[in-house]
């Protein structure tokens, strides 16, 4: 049975079909309905078909739930250099096989938060943890050895590199056979297959972040952090990369993620973090944000 992500739901409820404009918009209450009906139908416990998390990407051993989040920036404050904190008592947290969503106004420090995880800024109060670990002194190298993979929003490939050559750069770490988690990135991203032998710097914007995303799996990450995947790709293209998220979120992968397109993400999230001002405004589950008055009008655009 094909899977059915977020793309078809955006076809249907969103875009005007034969157009590449996604801004139709149901009425709230409909809006809600086909939520339910996306999330009665796609639970976490279903697999996306033709996708094996068993070839090559790890997945969470343990199963059952986790005393504390498996990975936490916990009550962040922190900024960059010796420059002001823009963090503020921050937290954020995702769980194996969730979809954890950073939303908020421009300047909110979403991308700052999601930096402060990964090692690229200094913590000066909270902790980050990993698995149970304090990891909040590591090097972003380090992390990226325990399994921590970073996509950021732009300069993300090597643009004279071929495709083929750019994955084979995200598992340098890597001393076992590759070969399964490159034919299972391109199982992901067929167009990647078709032009493995080309430059990355002359593909489009949207399959330059496939390249990017595929290249971060390339490494078998636990958690997979994405600023602003969707960030200057037409509607079409978001629908596709927010399907393949899914897909990658089923096989056990904890996704924490910073995007713009607030209303299109927390649909896909099963956590939401609204930041303000370096500092959490609320948090709760995406359908639960969605349907919060106060959201929607502040965040969502009514």
């Amino acid at each position: 049975m094909r899977y059915e992500g977020t793309g078809r739901l955006r076809h249907e409820y969103f875009c005007q079909k034969e157009t590449a404009r996604c801004d139709a918009r149901l009425p709230d209450s409909d809006f809600e309905q086909a939520i339910g009906r996306y999330r009665a139908t796609h639970s976490p416990g279903k697999q996306a078909g033709g996708f094996r998390p068993e070839c090559a990407f790890r997945t969470n051993p343990e199963g059952g739930k986790l005393s504390e989040p498996f990975l936490i920036g916990d009550a962040m404050s922190g900024g960059y250099g010796k420059g002001p904190n823009i963090l503020h008592d921050c937290t954020v947290a995702v769980n194996p096989g969730e979809i954890a969503v950073i939303v908020g106004p421009n300047g909110a420090g979403k991308s700052t938060a999601m930096k402060a995880v990964f090692g690229m800024l200094d913590v000066r109060e909270g902790a980050v943890r990993l698995d149970g670990e304090d990891i909040t002194a590591l090097s972003p190298q380090d992390r990226v050895a325990k399994g921590m993979a970073f996509v950021p929003q732009t300069s993300n490939i090597f643009t004279s590199m071929t495709v083929e050559e750019n994955l084979e750069m995200g598992a340098f770490l890597r001393r076992d056979d590759i070969s399964g988690t490159m034919e299972q990135v391109f199982d992901l991203f067929p167009i990647l297959r078709d032009k493995r032998g080309q430059a990355a710097g002359e593909l489009s914007g949207g399959q330059r972040q496939q390249v990017a995303v595929g290249r971060s799996l390339m490494t078998q990450p636990r958690v997979l952090m994405l600023d602003e995947p969707t960030a200057g790709v037409s509607p079409i293209v978001m629908d596709e990369l927010f399907d393949r998220i899914i897909e990658v979120a089923r096989t056990g992968i904890s996704i924490l993620m910073v995007e713009q397109n607030a209303r299109q993400a927390l649909a896909i999230a099963d956590k939401g973090y609204v930041l303000v001002q370096g500092r959490n405004r609320f948090t709760d589950t995406g359908e639960a944000l969605l349907a919060d008055p106060e959201v929607r009008k502040s965040f969502l655009g009514g």
